[in-house]
């Protein structure tokens, strides 16, 4: 950038000055002749009259001299607030909330609510008796928040109406769009009492009793080290088999199109002991499977004690490279993803959302070793074209991304793959549309999530890319890549037919009362009917099916979305093994497959 070794300005190696400026003095004692042994005299008298005055405490309520404030003692703090403790407690009063956007959303929730509910609040699941409505929000893409904007002119709407015969409702915004959008939410009509942002949630009591007094409260403020690792959330699993585990926050990787950086801050990683406490519990309360999530979940790094801190350099996969510097020292994501898996052999294991670049062969040989390490690697491509690929500083090629497709499976022969692609990024050309194309077809994916770019402002693309691909052209794109997507499904789930797989059961089929649904270790879901089924493999004792159990069902049909079968017998993680040694080599099958409507307009 040439301009930058301009100076802004420039000084004259000789000047003049066009006056003299004398001195001024603020009163006559200043002119005066004062000895030292007179201005020390003054300088006690006024030390002295200084410090039999009010001090700083005097002016605040209630609080000891003697005890130095903790940010981590949340005793403390709650103690020795300016708002008193009975001002900050919920009452009872119910709270509604509404969930946008990706997984780490869905934790964010749980986060939230485990915080109010420590201060007296009551959940609500309607909308109609709800005191406090906060929208949990993605800002990732236009759409995204424009679904919010109707939204809440819906809720102002509401509000209004509540106000003449129930005590007034209070409308909060927290996340991605509360960062983002702080200044239009809160002056756009009016249409917010709260704003907070992901790194704000312990603050939430607070910000709704300013809220109740009448004025707006806002705190959207990143943090260097939040992680909410002392938060245990709450989980609110439909049938309780299920659970997503927060373990890193933010990211670095700065990608020229995505704005997570900038409402999500710098990566920071949840202390390994954390995790494991959460997920001992889950385990505990019978959870049968727990996704690890993050916004880069791969590049998990834990340096919250002393004997993590080594020398060791992050390992990247072969052919990528950052935008930031190697991260030195740490619990690697391996780490974790080994003595999380060692907790309960019977409990899967996933995770999301990972970068292609965090890839190094110890984590993948530890997917491939550990039964209950599921088998599905999401790997986010973006672009097919190098070209476009290095615009979005995504930080491999073409050839890289394909190269490390091939080393995964070789490693986990039996792997489920999915991927993110971007439709018309800017400067997309057509020929790199049909890279995008070819490339969906060489990997053979078996779900896509796709969406149409839209530009995101603090970007850089926004500040340094022009975003000149029609909008007309950018939905075309986007159709050939789902439309490749669906064959590709198709063609990956119609190997499976014949084959027996182990599905955890999440209960019925929302088409029909008649059959229950649950996913393979691929992601995949199956439909079969709701039948009693047979205690154990060859047994001709029977018992019912239960969300949360584990069925083999043997695989009749197949199609792009999904498979159909019917179930053969109960089982488990660690008594799959055996069976499948005791089943003919055809039936095995490809232990692949996921579910292709899941097929999204969002990053």
């Amino acid at each position: 950038m040439e301009y930058l070794r301009k100076p802004l300005f420039t000084i004259p190696q000789q000047w003049t000055p066009l006056r003299c400026i004398q001195p001024r003095y603020c009163s006559k004692l200043a002119n005066t002749s004062v000895t030292p042994r007179e201005r020390k005299t003054t300088v006690n008298k006024f030390k002295s009259q200084i410090s039999s005055g009010p001090s700083f405490q005097d002016f605040i309520k209630g609080v000891s001299v003697n005890k130095t404030y903790n940010a981590a003692d949340e005793e403390y703090y709650d103690k020795h607030s300016y708002l008193s403790q009975d001002l900050e407690m919920g009452n009872s009063r119910k709270v509604y909330f509404e969930t946008y956007g990706c997984q780490m959303n869905v934790n964010d929730t749980e986060i939230a609510w485990s915080i109010l509910q420590r201060k007296g609040y009551q959940r609500t699941v309607d909308l109609s008796e709800a005191d406090v409505v906060l929208l949990v929000t993605c800002s990732i893409r236009e759409k995204a928040e424009q679904t919010i904007w109707n939204r809440l002119q819906q809720l102002t709407t509401m509000k209004k109406r509540r106000l003449k015969t129930h005590t007034p409702m209070k409308i909060g915004i927290l996340g991605c769009m509360a960062e983002r959008l702080k200044t239009e939410l809160l002056e756009r009509e009016k249409l917010v009492d709260v704003l907070a942002g992901p790194d704000a949630y312990r603050d939430l009591p607070r910000l709704l009793t300013v809220a109740d007094g009448g004025h707006q409260a806002s705190n959207v403020l990143l943090s260097l080290e939040e992680t909410y690792a002392d938060i245990m959330p709450v989980h609110h699993a439909p049938h309780g088999y299920s659970a997503f585990v927060s373990i890193m926050r933010g990211c670095d990787n700065m990608c020229s199109y995505c704005i997570v950086p900038f409402t999500r801050g710098k990566e920071r990683s949840r202390p390994v002991i954390s995790i494991l406490d959460e997920v001992r519990m889950l385990s505990d309360q019978g959870v049968k499977e727990v996704t690890l999530l993050g916004q880069n979940v791969n590049s998990y790094r834990d340096t919250s004690e002393e004997q993590f801190c080594g020398s060791d350099v992050t390992k990247l996969s072969q052919g990528f490279k950052t935008v930031y510097r190697s991260k030195q020292g740490g619990l690697r994501f391996s780490d974790l993803l080994d003595r999380v898996s060692r907790i309960d052999p019977d409990m899967r294991i996933r995770f999301t959302s990972p970068h292609p670049k965090d890839f190094p062969d110890e984590v993948l040989q530890l997917i491939a070793e550990r039964r209950n390490i599921c088998k599905q690697i999401h790997l986010p491509a973006q672009s097919g074209s190098s070209t476009v690929l290095k615009a979005m500083r995504r930080g491999y090629t073409r050839e890289a991304y394909l190269d490390l497709v091939k080393n995964i499976k070789r490693i986990i022969p039996e792997v489920s793959l999915s991927s993110d692609f971007i439709s018309g990024f800017c400067g997309e050309t057509e020929d790199d549309q049909q890279q995008t194309l070819s490339l969906i077809r060489e990997v053979g994916y078996n779900v896509g999530f796709l969406f149409a770019y839209s530009m995101r402002k603090k970007t850089h693309a926004f500040h340094r890319l022009q975003d000149d691909v029609p909008a007309e052209v950018k939905r075309q794109r986007l159709e050939e890549c789902i439309g490749v997507f669906r064959e590709e499904a198709a063609r990956v789930n119609a190997a499976l037919i014949g084959s027996t797989q182990l599905v955890l059961v999440e209960g019925e089929s929302k088409r029909s009362a008649k059959d229950l649904c649950g996913r393979t270790d691929g992601n995949m879901k199956v439909i079969f009917p709701k039948e009693d089924v047979a205690v154990r493999p060859a047994e001709s004792n029977t018992a019912s099916v239960n969300a949360g159990d584990y069925l083999l069902v043997k695989i009749l049909s197949a199609n792009s979305q999904s498979l159909k079968g019917r179930a053969l017998s109960h089982s488990s993680l660690r008594g799959t093994a055996q069976h499948y040694e005791t089943l003919p080599r055809h039936q095995l099958g490809e232990h692949v497959a996921s579910d292709a409507t899941m097929i999204e307009t969002c990053h």
